[in-house]
């Protein structure tokens, strides 16, 4: 690299406002990154904090639109937290060490150049694109990550590194996260949003990879037991749910009638009755699953056992009673289904309900009227073209009623 030499501020800016104007989407992602100039970076790279360290060497030797170009890129990394995203996966696999980090800018880098460069930006020399490793385009990074290890397809690439903005690992020229210049948290969350809705609001302006991601993020996915019980709590604060007058209290307005004890109108928590289906179709390992969304519920309701009831239903309900522990929970069955009697006997059950929990392939008939109380279904996902029957290879099964609150149960999709 040459000593001394300055960065070349109008022609990096130049090819910012370039990469701006073909890709407009991507403006305010773009102009909110701060530039750091450093002679330690091979080309350009990020931090999390929404720093881009740049080589005047690199913005020296390089055209404007193959800059432009890498201005997108980078900035890419961030808006897809391709960061946070490395850091979970490595977690999760037990990765550690800088040849899993480059695996994992290899990987992210193949997930962004598959779409991110022509028309008006022009790919650098050196570029990584799946094809070159013999994978896939249109791929996520972790799905890149499963499919390839570091050896001869990768031998030239050990110069890459785009940032600890890129795959987590912090690098000794970033200025951290209380350096001068970072955007914090919310502001980060900020630019996403509005990147995002802009790609919505107009989406054909962006490649499917680009709208892919901006439908995610601006209508994120949520983990479904949290849905599961955001949805019981929400069935139980409806109007003259759970609610009951008691002398425990006195109520406030007894202090202005001396002599008289009047009752306070107390929230109880709400009573749940947890109907699970035991058929055939339903395998051991979603009874499992089942029996933790029991425990769920529990929680959901402040941790009252005494009013979570669970009933195994197969073609018959059968109650198993009051939950103590969710693994001594009997759970009987094995033929068809028909959770219409498994709805019949939680609402046959003394104290009757305030909600009603099915957990269920969805392989069933469903009550003709709506139960006179709140009722949410937990759907175990069965692929749409290949439902499994139960006695009819014909089958397909009733969606859910529209009366009744739907969550499916499975993981959470990565986010590209």
């Amino acid at each position: 690299m040459t000593p001394g030499l300055a960065l070349d501020v109008e022609k990096l800016y130049a090819a910012r406002l370039h990469a701006a104007r073909v890709r407009p989407y991507l403006a305010t992602a773009l102009f909110a990154l701060h530039v750091v100039p450093s002679r330690r970076v091979p080309t350009m790279a990020v931090d999390p904090h929404w720093r881009c360290y740049v080589s005047p060497a690199f913005v020296a030797r390089s055209p404007l639109r193959e800059l432009a170009g890498v201005w997108v890129h980078e900035v890419s990394h961030l808006l897809r937290d391709h960061h946070g995203r490395g850091d979970r996966f490595a977690d999760r696999h037990g990765l550690t060490g800088a040849g899993e980090r480059l695996r994992m800018n290899i990987a992210a880098d193949c997930e962004i150049n598959d779409d991110v460069y022509g028309d008006g930006l022009d790919r650098p020399h050196g570029a990584v694109v799946p094809e070159a490793l013999r994978l896939r385009a249109g791929e996520l990074m972790e799905d890149y990550l499963r499919q390839f290890r570091l050896g001869p397809y990768t031998q030239g690439l050990s110069w890459l590194d785009c940032g600890s903005g890129a795959d987590g690992l912090t690098r000794e020229w970033d200025l951290g996260p209380d350096g001068a210049h970072g955007l914090s948290p919310q502001e980060r969350d900020a630019v996403r949003f509005r990147i995002a809705r802009g790609i919505v609001g107009h989406p054909g302006d962006a490649p499917g990879g680009w709208r892919r991601w901006a439908e995610e993020a601006f209508h994120p996915p949520q983990p479904w037991r949290e849905l599961l019980g955001a949805a019981v709590r929400s069935a139980a604060s409806g109007a003259g749910a759970g609610d009951d007058y008691r002398y425990g209290r006195p109520a406030r307005r007894a202090a202005g009638l001396p002599g008289v004890v009047l009752p306070s109108l107390r929230r109880r928590p709400p009573r749940v009755s947890v109907v699970i289906d035991t058929s055939g179709s339903v395998s051991d390992a979603e009874l499992g699953s089942a029996l933790l969304e029991v425990v769920a519920i529990t929680r959901a309701v402040g941790g009252r056992r005494d009013l979570v009831t669970v009933l195994s239903c197969d073609t018959a309900a059968r109650v198993a009673g009051p939950i103590c522990r969710a693994e001594g929970i009997p759970l009987v069955g094995g033929g068809g289904t028909d959770l219409r009697t498994g709805f019949a006997a939680a609402l046959r059950t003394c104290p009757r309900p305030d909600v009603v929990v099915a957990l269920t392939d969805g392989q069933t008939p469903w009550p003709d009227a709506q139960p006179p109380c709140r009722t949410v279904v937990g759907l175990f996902p069965r692929p749409v073209d290949g439902t499994r029957a139960e006695q009819d290879p014909d089958y397909r099964p009733e969606s859910p009623p529209r009366w009744a609150r739907v969550v499916t149960i499975g993981s959470v999709p990565a986010s590209r």
